[in-house]
């Protein structure tokens, strides 16, 4: 059974940084686009960040540009999310994603095919 497990969340005061991790089991997703998403409480979840199966191009919601970093290695079939200069704003659970239904549609939540359970990330003032 295909799975999506992330890790890395946890508490952080404004401006620091963590280092989200999904990692994938029970099938490869080396030939899917993965992606970020959050979701704060009282809000729907929203589109983080993006990435091609061979990593060349990646994409970012204009609130996070300039700060996160998506990356994978399909070699140990896990995906990265680097948080640089954290605000509270940014608060939230953060989910990974995989294997949209067309690769035009990396934005849309409801496109995913598999979803982690989340991790928490919390950003302090």
């Amino acid at each position: 059974q295909a799975q999506l497990v992330e890790s890395g969340g946890g508490l952080v005061q404004a401006g620091g940084s963590l280092n989200l991790s999904c990692a994938a089991s029970g099938r490869t997703f080396s030939s899917d686009y993965m992606a970020w998403f959050r979701q704060a409480p009282g809000k729907e979840r929203e589109f983080v960040a993006a990435i091609t199966r061979n990593g060349l191009a990646t994409y970012y919601a204009n609130s996070v540009k300039g700060r996160f970093t998506i990356s994978r290695d399909n070699a140990k079939g896990t995906m990265y999310l680097q948080m640089n200069s954290l605000k509270p704003e940014d608060t939230a659970v953060y989910y990974c994603a995989a294997r949209p239904s067309s690769t035009y549609l990396y934005a849309q939540r409801r496109s995913y095919e598999y979803w982690g359970q989340g991790t928490q990330v919390t950003v302090s003032s």
